[in-house]
């Protein structure tokens, strides 16, 4: 009996997970809260627990957990500048407020990990949206969590305050695309993750040794590697780098504050110009896709039919029905990508009257740093040096945070008689 009292129980705990999953699956839907307890900085409304309310005491922790990131830390930098100013972890905190987790408290209370700050700065829900199914199991019988693509987590808007303006947590996400690893000897560099290969196109590595003194630290490419690659050096000083980026800086932001009307207008009438033979075609392209779409749906059935009434082989339709298919999923994701593309061509005003913005909080420039770096600048491109004339010549493009800048041009040229 032991054996089919075994299969019963498998089964019972069987049933019992399809269920909750059930139920649960029925919440997330609704945009209900699955997980227990809130992410760090909130906590449940004392009147409704259902209800996520920000939790002062913290909040302002996450608030400079994002700040300290635009500035140019890293995750263990962060961890070791909270360890210093001796803040309780997560863990700790909510074990101070009596609050159970199923996560065990370090034996120092202060001893915060790199993992916790990524996991602070990835989060959606400090927007003030509630994002379920990010996790999975694979089964009731492991307790391993697996985490979801993006593609199939639900999230809802605004469904709680906001603790991070969106601005601020999009550039944090587009600045940990490019990580800031500090090298050996610790040291770091603020264009570490900006700097682009003119010619190949691959980021630029920060050199440097105990040995150097600031003006030695250069930048080369990363396709170069040592002469035995596919590029070039494309050698540059870090301080040179730093030296042109904020003579163009505060030539583009003079220009601003001194023309603001007329850069507004201006950068306005160019981009409607440049797009607008773009914009017409792809306008045009979207009902072809879509009358060809109603085409291929009609050649289905009637495929179909041919084939149940035998009048081709089963070899033919199964080629031609794959064809069909996929032209048709083409078509569907060509027409999803221009409906995209149109919706951010119509927002191109106000991405312009953003970078005013942004320009305005850094008038009077006189010092470049990670934040103003990151509010303003996108990449910057590094072409090889040019020695031809006797005295080496190198431009460096600077692409800032908007498209298809106008005045001051988006060219500076290093001139100097040794590297």
């Amino acid at each position: 009996m032991v054996a089919v009292r075994d299969l019963f129980n498998e089964w019972y705990a069987r049933d019992t997970s399809k269920k909750i999953r059930a139920i649960k699956k029925a919440k997330g839907e609704a945009g209900e809260y699955l997980c227990t307890n809130p992410p760090y900085g909130y906590r449940k409304d004392s009147d409704n627990k259902k209800v996520w309310i920000v939790d002062e005491e913290v909040a302002e922790v996450v608030k400079n957990v994002f700040r300290l990131c635009l500035d140019g830390y890293g995750p263990s930098q962060i961890a070791k500048i909270l360890r210093q100013q001796k803040i309780l972890t997560p863990t700790a905190y909510w074990q101070s407020k009596g609050i159970s987790h199923p996560t065990k408290p370090p034996a120092d209370p202060y001893q915060w990990d790199n993992r916790t700050i990524a996991g602070i700065l990835e989060r959606i829900e400090y927007l003030g949206h509630t994002a379920n199914f990010k996790t999975t199991k694979k089964s009731y019988k492991s307790k391993k969590t697996i985490d979801n693509p993006k593609e199939q987590w639900r999230i809802f808007e605004n469904t709680h305050e906001v603790i991070i303006e969106s601005e601020v947590w999009e550039k944090v996400q587009e600045l940990r695309k490019h990580k800031r690893r500090p090298t050996k000897t610790g040291k770091s560099n603020l264009f570490s993750g900006l700097l682009y290969c003119a010619d190949c196109g691959a980021k630029l590595y920060y050199c440097t040794t105990n040995y150097f003194e600031a003006r030695q630290d250069h930048f080369v490419c990363s396709n170069y590697k040592s002469n035995t690659g596919t590029c070039s050096a494309h050698f540059i000083r870090a301080v040179t780098v730093e030296k042109m980026v904020l003579q163009y800086l505060q030539m583009v932001l003079s220009y601003i504050e001194q023309n603001k009307d007329i850069f507004v207008r201006n950068q306005q009438e160019h981009h409607a110009l440049c797009r607008k033979k773009e914009l017409a075609e792809m306008k045009r392209s979207i009902p072809q896709a879509q009358r060809r779409m109603e085409e291929l749906d009609r050649l289905f059935k009637k495929l179909y039919e041919d084939r149940a009434l035998e009048a081709i082989p089963d070899r033919q339709y199964q080629k031609l029905s794959l064809d069909y298919t996929r032209e048709q999923e083409d078509l569907q994701a060509k027409i999803q990508t221009t409906q995209e593309e149109l919706a951010r061509q119509s927002e191109q005003a106000d991405t312009i009257e953003q970078f005013v913005k942004k320009a305005e909080r850094h008038f009077g420039l006189t010092e470049l740093t990670p934040n103003i770096l990151n509010d303003l600048v996108r990449k910057i491109y590094i072409s090889a040096p040019d020695k031809s004339s006797g005295k080496r010549k190198q431009e460096i493009q600077v692409s800032m945070d908007i498209n298809d800048l106008l005045l001051p041009p988006p060219i500076i040229t290093n001139k100097s008689k040794t590297a």
